[in-house]
C-alpha cells in the first residue's frame, strides 16, 4: 500500500527581495487506493508540490517520505501534453519507459492500450493520433509501468470538453481497476469533485487551507444533483477564502 507522508513542507525561490514562497509549512498524509486533487488559484504552489513530490524540485525546509509496503514506491506521470516520441509507434512509445521488452511486457502494455479504447493503434505513430488519443497513450503509457503512485498535472487542460469527460471516465475505470493511488493536479473544481474522494484546497503563498472529503459513489456524473452540491461547497471554501478573485 502506498503512503505519502509531508511534514512542514517549505518551498522557496529566489533571494531577498526576489524571494518567493511557493509552499508554506505544509504538512500531509496520503494513504492507500485514494484519489486525491490539488486545486486552487494560479501561483498557489500546486505544480510545485507535484515536482517536490516527483522529485522535479528539491524542498527549502520540511521532509517528503513516498513509500510502498515499507519500500521506496514507484512513480509514474503524465503532464499537461502527452510528450509522445514522434519517431516511435504507440507501441514503442509504451515500450520505451520499460525495463525490458519481453512478452509479458508487450502483452502488459496493449493491455493498458485498451483500457484506454486504442488497443487497435499500436502500429500507429503519434502524429496520426487525435490530441485525445495522444493524451489517452500518455495515460496508458504511466499506467504500463505500473506504479505505486500516479501524479497528474492538468492533464485534460488541452482538450475540448467532450474528449476531457470521456477522458476522466477511462482514468477512473483505471484507477478503479489498478487500486493506485493518484495525486492529480487541476484547475477545475467540478474535474476534481468528478474524480476524486479528497480534494485539497491550496491559497497563494501555498498554504494548505482545506482538505476536503468527497464521499459520493462512483462513478459521477457532473449532472447529478449530489455531484452539483458537492462542487458548490468547495466553491463556497473558495468564496471564503477569497480566492476566487485571485
Amino acid at each position: 500500500m502506498a503512503e505519502i507522508r509531508i511534514k512542514n513542507l517549505h518551498k522557496e525561490f529566489g533571494v531577498g527581495a526576489d524571494k518567493v514562497v511557493a509552499l508554506e509549512d505544509v504538512n500531509l498524509e496520503i494513504t492507500g487506493h485514494s484519489f486525491v486533487s490539488i486545486v486552487g488559484p494560479s501561483g498557489c504552489g500546486k505544480s510545485t508540490l507535484l515536482n517536490i513530490l516527483t522529485g522535479i524540485e528539491t524542498p527549502t525546509n520540511g521532509t517528503v517520505e513516498i513509500t510502498s509496503d515499507g519500500h521506496v514506491a514507484a512513480p509514474g506521470y503524465v503532464f499537461q501534453a502527452a510528450r509522445l516520441l514522434p519517431w516511435r509507434t504507440v507501441t514503442d512509445n509504451l515500450m520505451f519507459v520499460q525495463d525490458d521488452r519481453s512478452d509479458d511486457t508487450k502483452e502488459r502494455c496493449q493491455r493498458y492500450l485498451e483500457m484506454v479504447q486504442l488497443g487497435d493503434k499500436g502500429d500507429k505513430f503519434p502524429g496520426e493520433l487525435s490530441g485525445g488519443m495522444q493524451q489517452r497513450v500518455g495515460i496508458a503509457r504511466a499506467f504500463s509501468i505500473e506504479p505505486d503512485v500516479l501524479f497528474m498535472d492538468e492533464p485534460f487542460s488541452h482538450l475540448d470538453a467532450i474528449t476531457a469527460r470521456a477522458l476522466r471516465r477511462e482514468l477512473h475505470h483505471m484507477w478503479d481497476e489498478t487500486k493506485k493511488m493518484v495525486v492529480f493536479v487541476t484547475h477545475d473544481v467540478g474535474e476534481a469533485v468528478e474524480l476524486s474522494n479528497r480534494i485539497l484546497v491550496f491559497a497563494k503563498g501555498g498554504r494548505l487551507e482545506d482538505d476536503i472529503q468527497i464521499d459520493l459513489p462512483f462513478p459521477r456524473d457532473p449532472a447529478d444533483d449530489e455531484v452539483a452540491v458537492a462542487k458548490a461547497h468547495v466553491l463556497r471554501k473558495f468564496e471564503e477564502l477569497d480566492l476566487l478573485a485571485s
